[in-house]
């Protein structure tokens, strides 16, 4: 334990060497969870703990620079806010003040993670190199102390540690003048270090806390005056830190009391001037007298909160996006342990997605139909009224069931409906009594609003998607014809993007005893019409194969032309001679075949490419002969299988053509797995991929 603590602090220290060397305002360090999912804030130098809520708890997934730099393990520099408004508009929204920042991922041999460093706007644009050194340093740095803590690195804190920064040393003497000219003046003064502690009081300051001024120094700003936990303080603390602005925000020290709180940063802390803030006749009254009282205002979920919420759900696309975007971030914002987003469907709620519940407490809960009107959710789902339950007692008196299912102590049961219509519900608990204030009431109910419109907008898209899937699985061959002599095997993958289809296809045609045929294009766009038009495509060269491929892809050619649909196709045609071990190949603007001989050589073949399909009625096409030796393959694909944007297309198709080489001969079968496996998993897949083997049997029968 004590050695996780040393850790902790020897991180704590790297980081603020760090902002220190690189002269910046602000510096984070986030470690990657055990989940690999998330990345908690481990440490902070420049910003007390108090005001982190933003950066407490990034999602890998995101699209933030921070987690690209760990995604993609390169640095990411941000030069301005325009800059970050373009990149990473989600960012830019939770960060809107003028300032730089710089993220690099941080690598240790248990444990890697994200260093971050931000510079007021007045910074230059261009990461100097003094800078850039103190930036690797620390990841060096920081590196070594994730490899050298003897139980391992530190895991996730509670809390982000705090990394105070050593204050310059005062000259002695004149403490006490500073105190009488503080004083002197109207409203009440003190002064915090990086970490929001403070370092100085005056009188009036230690009056309004209620504590003596011999009382102050070394407190947290927020264990002196409870009522600055406040989201519109904690932002405008951020605002002054990042970009070295004063900046003001009223809060509500109790009923009807209002303070302005104007903030002076530098690079050793934050002054603070707090004042009555309220009508002309009373806003530059000295003292505190119009501030008595200890009342704290209910602190609703921060406006950060409710903008990365937002922002995520813009951003879902499926109901699967929504549920699981929604309730990370509800858990996140609210302090809640459980959430719970059921839809609506034929008289019952279908449990589509939770947060921090057991299977089999799920499976209680799904597919509840709405026999018991006096049900939580059944009735806030059909009367549209949010109900909030805030201790085990009060849920008892209505539904003793639920207490004993769930293990909760506080419900907020939230209808999900879009102009007047049903669509589901959302059940947020928590493990301890909640107690809601209004204004937590309302940012609930409006958070419900969200979730409600951006799954009705999912369902929307996960309907059309399937029919689009549907249309896409009827229009390609259902499986393969057996030909002896020839081993076949075929993948298809479509794109992870967008919700139309796209036009890749491929086909094996048995055209006698001895000739297959096979074939591989892609028609341009991501439409139903391209889908539509692919079919025609593979219609025309089924009706025309058996004839030389430069009459098939020529009257393929002419049928597209006249059909005048404005979209074109790219494609492959061979025709293969299983008794000579012969292929002719015609190609009409697609990609080159590849390749691989019996004894594992590739070579990626130049049949003379014609224009593609559909632009001009009389191209003729050209027939290229090749040998196609036992155990020889080929290997047509499309473009999704080796685009890669930024790198040249003749590259990419020399790499897969080396991977084919080294791929062990194994069952065909298992070459395309090899071959498509990159692309299988990744969440990034901006086009459909298509792929056809075919291999003469070694045996040659």
């Amino acid at each position: 334990m004590g050695s996780a603590a040393d850790g902790a602090d020897l991180l704590g220290a790297a980081l603020d060497r760090a902002v220190r060397a690189a002269d910046a305002s602000l510096g984070t360090l986030h470690l990657l969870a055990a989940d690999g999912e998330t990345l908690p804030l481990t440490a902070v130098s420049g910003l007390p703990v108090q005001v982190t809520a933003p950066w407490a708890r990034l999602f890998l997934r995101d699209p933030l620079p921070l987690t690209e730099a760990v995604r993609e393990q390169r640095l990411v520099w941000i030069a301005s806010h325009a800059e970050l408004a373009r990149r990473f508009p989600r960012s830019a929204l939770l960060i809107p003040y003028e300032s730089a920042l710089v993220a690099a991922p941080v690598t240790g041999p248990a444990a890697r993670g994200v260093l971050a460093l931000h510079w007021p706007g007045s910074h230059s644009p261009q990461l100097s190199a003094k800078r850039r050194s103190a930036v690797d340093t620390a990841c060096a740095d920081l590196g070594s102390v994730l490899g050298s803590a003897p139980d391992g690195p530190p895991g996730p804190p509670q809390a982000p540690r705090p990394v105070p920064r050593t204050r310059p040393a005062r000259q002695p003497g004149g403490a006490d003048a500073e105190a009488e000219l503080v004083d002197r003046l109207p409203g009440s003064y003190c002064a915090v270090d990086t970490a929001g502690r403070i370092t100085f009081a005056g009188a009036a300051a230690a009056g309004l806390a209620g504590r003596d001024v011999r009382d102050l120094p070394g407190l947290s700003l927020w264990e002196a005056f409870p009522w600055l936990d406040d989201p519109v303080f904690a932002e405008r603390y951020r605002a002054a830190v990042l970009s070295r602005q004063t900046a003001c925000a009223t809060v509500e020290r109790a009923a009807h009391q209002r303070v302005a709180c104007h903030l002076y940063p530098d690079a050793s802390g934050v002054s603070l001037r707090l004042a009555p803030a309220g009508p002309a006749d009373t806003a530059d009254r000295p003292g505190t007298e119009d501030l008595d009282g200890l009342g704290a205002p209910s602190r609703a979920v921060s406006l950060y909160d409710l903008m990365q919420l937002a922002a995520s759900l813009a951003e879902a696309v499926s109901v699967q996006d929504v549920v699981e975007l929604g309730a990370d971030r509800i858990v996140s914002a609210f302090g809640a342990q459980g959430v719970v987003v059921s839809v609506a469907d034929g008289g019952k709620l279908h449990v589509v997605g939770h947060r921090g519940y057991r299977p089999e407490v799920i499976e209680r809960l799904d597919h509840a139909p709405f026999r018991d009107p006096d049900a939580p959710t059944v009735r806030a789902l059909t009367t549209g009224t949010p109900l909030f339950y805030a201790s085990r007692r009060e849920m008892t008196e209505v539904d003793p069931a639920i207490p004993g299912v769930t293990g909760r102590e506080a419900w907020a049961f939230l209808p999900l409906t879009l102009s007047g219509h049903a669509v589901g519900a959302c059940v947020v608990s928590w493990d301890r009594p909640h107690p809601f204030s209004n204004d937590e009431r309302s940012v609930l109910t409006s958070v419900a609003a969200l979730i409600a419109q951006a799954l009705d907008r999912a369902r929307l898209y996960d309907a059309k998607h399937q029919l689009a899937q549907k249309l896409q699985t009827a229009l390609l061959p259902s499986s393969l014809p057996r030909v002896p002599g020839l081993d076949v095997a075929a993948r298809y993958l479509p794109a992870s993007h967008g919700m139309d289809i796209g036009g890749d296809f491929y086909d094996v045609i048995r055209c006698d005893e001895t000739g297959v045929a096979a074939t591989i294009g892609d028609v341009q766009g991501h439409s139903i019409n391209a889908a539509a038009l692919m079919g025609q495509v593979r219609t025309s060269v089924h009706a025309t194969a058996g004839v030389p491929p430069s009459d098939v892809l020529s009257r393929t050619n002419r049928l597209l032309t006249d059909l005048d649909t404005g979209l074109f196709t790219s494609c492959v045609y061979a025709s293969l001679d299983l008794v000579h071990h012969r292929v002719d190949l015609a190609n009409a603007g697609h990609l080159p075949p590849i390749l691989r001989r019996p004894d594992g050589h590739t070579e990626v073949l130049d049949p003379e490419p014609g224009l593609l399909l559909g632009i001009d009625r009389d191209t003729e096409y050209r027939t290229t002969a090749l040998h196609l030796p036992p155990g020889a393959m080929l290997a047509l694909y499309t473009d999704g299988l080796v685009e890669v944007p930024g790198t040249d297309i003749g590259d990419a198709i020399a790499a897969l053509a080396d991977l084919l080489s080294r791929t062990p001969q194994q069952s065909l079968d298992g070459v395309a797995d090899a071959l498509i496996r990159p692309h299988e998993h990744t969440d990034h897949r901006p086009d459909d991929i298509a792929l056809l083997l075919l291999r003469m049997s070694p045996d040659g029968g």
